[in-house]
Order: C-alpha cells, then structure tokens, then sequence
C-alpha cells in the first residue's frame, strides 16, 4: 500500500509539472497578445487553472497520508535521534548557506554534559567552504544563522553557540521520555527499511579434513555477528560457508582412504581422527612415488565425477562436517554450506565470458585477468588447464550477484587476504558485473589470534590449537570460576550447566568482537572471564543483577507492561537522564555498525549502558525498604521501567553479538 501511495505521488507531481508548465505557457502567450489588443481570458487556461488546483488539493492530502504512514511505521521503532538531529539541522544548514553545495552536515554526542546533549559542529568547515568562494563569515556568525533557520521540531529544547562555533544542542526531556515509553510498549523495534535488501555473508569456510583452527574462530564469530545485526535490522541474510572442499589433495585422502579401508563402498570407514589420516596421507604423497601418480589419477577421476570417488569424496566430507557442526553447536551457529565444489561448473561460464570480452590475456602458459590499477592479476587458468582460487571466487561473486540478486556481499576472511579480495573485485567490475554505486561488496578482514607472548597462537610444542580443545578449555575455566564464587552452592545444577555454558562461549566471543576487528588481539582466558572491566564475565553479571530488581520487588510482567502505558518516565535526576539518553543512542549505534562493520563499537556501548546504569542505581532509589525489617515500603515504578528499558536494550545487544544471558548466575 506504501509502495502503491509513493507511486500515485510521483504521478500526481508529474502531473501538477506538466499542467504549471502549460499554464505559464498560455499566461505567457496571453501576455504578449494583451501588449497589443483587449483579450478577454483563455477559457483553455481557466481549464487548466481549475485542473491545477484539484491536483494540489490531491497531491497535499496524499503528502499528509503518507506523512501519517511514515510515523506510524517509524512509531513503534526505535528512533535514531542523531539520524532525526541531522534532518532539522541539515534543513537549517541548507537555508542558512544556500549558496553552498553539499555543505557539511557533523553532529555527534556531547563527551561533556556542560556541552548539552548532542553537538553540531559544522559552522567552522563551512566558514572555510564560504572563505573559498570570497564570502568572509566567522563561523559564530554561521551558527547563529543555523538556529535562526531551524524548523520548528519536537526533540530540541534549546540550543547555544559556544567557542568558536560549536552549537551545543539540548534536547526535550519529555521527548526522550516518550521514547523510552515506546521502547517499553513495543520492544526494541529497528527503524523500516526503505526496501527489502539481500545480504549474503561468506564466513567460517574451513578446509575439508583439517582441523578448524583459532582463525576460522575469529571469521565464525566476527561473521555470525554481522549477520544477527543484518537480521535485526530486517535484511534478508544468506549465511555461506563456503568450505574448501575441491582440489588436488582429495587426490591423496582418496588414495589413502581406498588402501586403508578397501570396502570404504559398503561399509562406512570409521575414520576417527581426521587431522591424523591428512598427515598420514601427505607424508606417502611427500615420500612416495607410486602413491604421488596414483593421487593425481584420483583427482582426474574425481572432477570427471565417477560415482565411486564421488562417495569417496562425500565420506571424507561428512566426517569433516560432523566435527565442524560440534564446534557451530558449542557457539550456536548457522550456517549454509556451498564449498568451492559447488561452483566447479560455474567456473567454465566465468572463463567463457573474461575471453569473449577480451579481458584474458596469455602469461607463460597461463590465463591472466589484469584489471585496472591493481598490484597483481588474477590467474583465471594455469598452464595445464585447472582452475584455481581465482577462478573459483570470479565464479562464486559472479553467481552472487545474478543469482542470489545479492544487494550487500561481505567477505570475512582474515587481513592477509585483502590483496587478493581487492583484485577480485576490480576484476568483478571491469567485466560488468557490478557497479559499486548500486551493489556493496566488501572485504571485513580481521588480524591475528595472538599467545600472551604476543606471538602466534599456538600449543607449548608449537602446533595450531585445536578449536575444540579452547572450548573444552573455556568450559573447565568458566565452572571454576563459577565454583570459586560460589555459585554451585545456589544454583540447580542444571543453572550452573547454563551459566557456565553462557560464561565460556560468551567470553571466548566477546574477549574477540570487543576488539577492532582490523588489529590483532592477545588470547587470555584469565582476562576475559575477570568480572570487572569490559568482558562478558562483567556484563552478563551486570544483566542478571539488573533482571532480579523487579523479581526482588515482586513486580509481574503484567504490571511492569501496564506501568510502560501509564506511568511517565521521569527524568529529572541527572543520572536518570544520563541513562535515558545512553538507551536512546542504540539506533545510532547499529547504524555505525552498519556502515563500518566494527562490531566492538556494540561492545564499547553495552559496557558503557551498564556502567551508566550502575551509577543509576547508586544514586536513585527503585525500591525503598524499611531499614529494621528489610520489606518493600515504596516502589518508584518510573525507575523501574529504566531497568527494564536497560535490561532490553542490553539484551538485544547480547543477540547481536552471539551470547545467551541467563536469568540466574
């Protein structure tokens, strides 16, 4: 219906165009006729006069209804205030300088509450944009003009220039109020998209028969993240694994697995370890002749596809799917997979297409794809005629944009493989496929895992770290901690099963998306399961403790939802209106995220709303008891919906970054 009303207005506008364009046509012909003889008025131009303002009438009432909409869509939402502050003062902006193109729009959140609440800082840039074109305005005098000009607005209460230019902004307390009201009523609502967007996310993607290590740990993560802030935010997700499960060394697992298990046909192998069986395989295609020509007669056979290394193929597979689905169940992951074998076929098409544009070139043998501006090619066919890494990541982009008709593709690999993600993509758009205005594909690469040492993780006798045994690991660690603060002594044991499940996996994900994602970071059980600071340990407390306020105060969600409807959230004390407006800033923060993929901005947030919070509950009495006999004597049922309105805000927080809080801990 929205759609179906955007579209009667554009006509509708047309329309009103076409019609003013034609009366100013005639009034001008009338004009010049009147200079030499009496006319009485065109009766065409009277028609159209009469047709002109039965549009308008139409276009203002369809404007008002779709106004109307918009609110409503936007009233059960979160609204992002930044987002609305940058709509009045761009408005503001524009009136005051019109003679400026695209000047600069800044606003962003006080650090100092002597500053206001939020702050524009454009008037110093645009003095300099006016100083360019030979206009001299001091950027006070440009502030002054920018309140002069601001439309009249719900969410400002006032507004002062300080320093140089800077204009603190004050916004409503009742506004802010209002808001928290219809975060409560409705719950924690994204802002409606304009449209529909399909995002896929290529994340994880571990090599068939060798273990997952500590760096598909940080993609699996950082990539599971993205995709719950997507789902949120209601995109439509497509959450590939694109596993390494095609190549020459299924040659030699192949060959291997028809010696050591020659009935592999009819009776499953029972193929217990499987890093173990890839050494074993390697070390006879490293030693062993006979067993190198065989491998690579298996490979041959494989790709043709012949039914009993096809099984073969799926045995080893399976085996490694298994192992990978213990460690995505320990971290509550989902996954598609579609491995590099899934574009075999594709990859033809992909050549087909780069050599009957011209963009191949020959190099030594090879096949080479140079794009424009970029380090290195992309060897799109070796010199013996098989595909390669490129080959296989042209066709998986290719298949992502034509048939997946994906609006966002995001790559989470780690950094070193930014080189190599940067020339596909040029390759990508010189061929046509995309154009980076309209379609966002993207590289989110991460650093390195790192040893307290500050080297690359590993285990004392300096192998790769088995990612089940860090989870087991975080398991041991999490209930001694549990167990040390006594813990085991109040909970059931089925509670303490699910705190110390929610510690360790919530510690393992947090102690990773807490940090920039572009950095390495230093792997410390002891620091992220430490309950003071910014770690899971801390937060997850934080949140149990906030939950048993209103349990305490023996307050039933029933009265809590109609208090929500009833009861106005005060917010005169100046850590309540600390708090109201640290809850409010969520929206603004996901849509940073949004733009930058640096999910330690939601960290630094949470632990920010929870350290807002405690100085909240320091200062302000929820539930005032008698000091003799400890019962309740007053409830203060406004301050209670702020720990509710934390509690929510915090909770989703918890959803996006992957971790499960429990109500007892």
């Amino acid at each position: 219906i929205y759609r179906s009303a955007l579209k009667l207005l554009e006509q509708l506008q047309l329309e009103l165009s076409f019609s003013e364009q034609e009366i100013q046509r005639l009034s001008a012909e009338i004009k010049n006729l009147e200079n030499s003889q009496n006319l009485s008025p065109s009766p065409r131009l009277e028609e159209l006069q009469e047709e002109n303002a039965r549009l308008k009438y139409r276009l203002n009432i369809l404007k008002k209804s779709l106004q109307e909409d918009s609110l409503s869509q936007r009233g059960k939402a979160m609204l992002n205030i930044n987002q609305r502050l940058q709509e009045v003062f761009g408005e503001a902006i524009q009136a005051s300088c019109p003679e400026l193109d695209n000047p600069p729009l800044s606003i962003a959140p006080s650090q100092q509450a002597k500053f206001g609440d939020y702050q524009c800082n454009s008037a110093m840039s645009m003095s300099q944009m006016l100083k360019a074109k030979g206009i001299k305005m001091n950027p006070r005098e440009i502030a002054e003009k920018i309140i002069k000009n601001l439309p009249d607005n719900e969410l400002v209460q006032k507004t002062e220039v300080a320093g140089p230019g800077f204009i603190n902004i004050y916004l409503q307390k009742t506004f802010v109020s209002k808001q928290l009201s219809n975060l409560l009523i409705n719950g924690v609502q994204p802002p409606p998209l304009p449209s529909k967007k399909k995002v896929v996310v290529d994340f994880s993607s571990p090599n068939i028969a060798k273990e997952m290590h500590v760096g598909h740990l940080r993609s699996t993560i950082i990539g599971d993240s993205m995709c719950r802030l997507f789902e949120f935010l209601g995109y439509e997700v497509l959450r590939l694994n694109h596993v390494g499960d095609w190549g020459t060394q299924f040659g030699m697992l192949i060959a291997h697995l028809q010696d050591m298990f020659p009935d592999y046909l009819t009776v499953s192998p029972p193929i217990g370890d499987l890093q173990a069986f890839y050494k074993e395989s390697k070390k006879r295609f490293d030693t062993d002749e006979e067993f190198k020509k065989r491998a690579y007669q298996c490979v041959v056979k494989l790709q043709s596809k012949e039914p009993e290394f096809i099984k073969a193929w799926n045995l080893i597979c399976d085996v490694s799917r298994t192992e990978f689905q213990k460690i995505y169940d320990c971290l509550d992951i989902e996954l598609i997979e579609r491995g590099e074998s899934y574009y075999q076929d594709l990859m033809v098409e992909v050549v087909k297409e780069f050599e009957k544009k011209g963009l191949m070139e020959l190099d030594e043998g090879r096949k080479v794809v140079f794009p424009p501006g970029q380090p290195i090619p992309l060897t799109v066919v070796k010199s013996d005629g098989g595909y390669t890494y490129d080959t296989s990541d042209l066709a998986a982009i290719r298949q992502r944009i034509f048939e997946e008709k994906a609006d966002i593709i995001i790559y989470v690999t780690d950094s070193g493989q930014s080189t190599h993600f940067q020339v596909v993509f040029a390759a990508a758009q010189l061929i046509g496929w995309y154009d980076p205005k309209v379609t966002r594909v993207e590289h989110a690469g991460f650093g390195v895992v790192l040893g307290e040492d500050k080297k690359k993780f590993k285990t004392r006798s300096g192998d790769t770290v088995r990612l089940m045994d860090l989870l087991d690991e975080g398991l041991k660690r999490s209930m001694d901690k549990l167990k040390e603060k006594e813990r085991d002594k109040v909970l059931t044991p089925e509670e303490l099963t699910k705190a110390q499940r929610a510690v360790a996996f919530g510690c393992i994900k947090y102690a990773d998306l807490s940090h920039n994602r572009n950095n390495d970071y230093v792997f410390s059980f002891d620091k992220m399961l430490d309950d003071r600071g910014n770690t899971a340990a801390y937060l997850l407390y934080a949140f149990t403790r906030i939950r048993s306020i209103t349990r305490l105060a023996k307050i039933d969600e029933a009265t809590l939802k109609k208090a929500a409807e009833t009861t106005e959230i005060l917010l005169d004390h100046d850590k309540e209106w600390k708090l109201g407006k640290c809850i409010q800033r969520f929206p603004e923060i996901l849509q940073k995220i949004l733009d930058d993929l640096l999910l330690h901005t939601l960290c630094d947030y949470v632990y920010e709303l929870a350290t807002t919070f405690t100085e909240f509950y320091d200062s302000c009495y929820c539930v005032e008891k008698d000091r003799q006999t400890g019962e309740v004597i007053k409830i203060n049922m406004w301050r209670m919906l702020l720990c509710e309105a934390t509690a929510a805000i915090m909770a989703k927080s918890f959803d996006i970054l992957g971790l499960t809080p429990v109500e007892r801990m």
